[in-house]
């Protein structure tokens, strides 16, 4: 006769940017002895603190916090060291007899932790990224609607980064391997933050100019000067892509800001989009916090 052996258990808390999943994991950890284990591909490189809206000290309330700062600028960062990492402190928080509690806006990351995408063992090439740096991002999309037209259908055409990650992956492997699905090593509860489209505009903008006031446009000057190059700037996320056309007189400061919060939110919408798919996610209003509780205290005691 078989047993049936209980998975140790971990929550998860996605949403579109700048809907609150910082606050709240936090809210979280403090109720049910959680540690937070970052799923965010920016918030792993130190120096890049304001443009990632990196939870601070204060704000982490005496709550241990996982993969924040712990790679240079420099360093290519992929989903697979993410799984490595993120699997190594979810270890780490269950030996404290903890609840881990995965947050951040990444959800490819997400996906490749619970089971639900590949996560091609295919190491970072540089020589090949050098190769690549000439191409223009439409001509990295052509490239790779030729090789591998499934995975060109299913990535976004001005998504550099990822342009060249499946271009390496081709190069590699002759072609992106298709999603798969496999078993969880956890038991997941994972919880969607829903939000009005108004409210989640207005948190946008105010969470933008915050951040242009706590020394953003600063932050990107000292990136540079410490040698993080434009290009690097480019694929480095949506604000350092604007901080580095303004700071190469590409826009004015009033064309950046404007510009940056058009396109976070676009990239919100695409996030709903990739998380609408999701039948598991459970969704509750951030201000109500005692449902959500229950929640996790039914979960928890399954």
């Amino acid at each position: 006769m078989s047993t049936h052996v209980k998975k140790p258990k971990a929550i998860a808390i996605v949403g579109p940017t700048a809907s609150g999943k910082t606050a709240l994991s936090i809210k979280i950890a403090k109720r049910f002895s959680g540690e937070v284990v970052s799923a965010d591909s920016r918030q792993v490189y130190r120096g890049m603190d304001i443009g990632t809206g990196k939870v601070t000290e204060a704000e982490m309330a005496g709550i241990p916090h996982h993969l924040i700062d712990i790679v240079d600028t420099l360093t290519a960062y992929t989903a697979a060291d993410f799984k490595r990492d993120a699997s190594a402190a979810i270890l780490d928080i269950h030996n404290h007899h903890h609840l881990p509690i995965i947050v951040g806006g990444t959800f490819f990351y997400l996906d490749v932790l619970r089971g639900h995408s590949p996560s091609a063992p295919v190491p970072p090439n540089e020589a090949f990224r050098m190769d690549l740096e000439s191409f223009s991002t439409i001509e990295l999309f052509q490239k790779l609607s030729i090789l591998d037209p499934d995975r060109a259908a299913t990535i976004d055409p001005k998504n550099r980064h990822r342009l060249v990650r499946s271009l390496e992956i081709v190069d590699a492997l002759g072609k992106v391997p298709p999603a798969t699905t496999s078993e969880s090593d956890y038991e997941w509860l994972v919880l969607g933050v829903e939000i009005s489209k108004e409210q989640l505009h207005k948190n946008i903008h105010d969470r933008l100019m915050q951040r242009i006031e706590a020394g953003m446009i600063d932050e990107a000057i000292h990136l540079h000067k410490n040698g993080v190059t434009y290009e690097r700037m480019d694929q480095l996320g949506l604000e350092y892509r604007y901080l580095a056309k303004y700071l190469q007189q590409e826009l004015s400061k009033e064309e950046m800001i404007d510009t940056l919060e058009t396109k976070i939110k676009q990239y919100a919408k695409r996030q709903m989009t990739w998380l609408k798919r999701d039948t598991a996610i459970e969704w509750f209003e951030p201000g109500n916090c005692e449902v959500m509780f229950k929640r996790i205290e039914e979960f928890l005691s399954d």
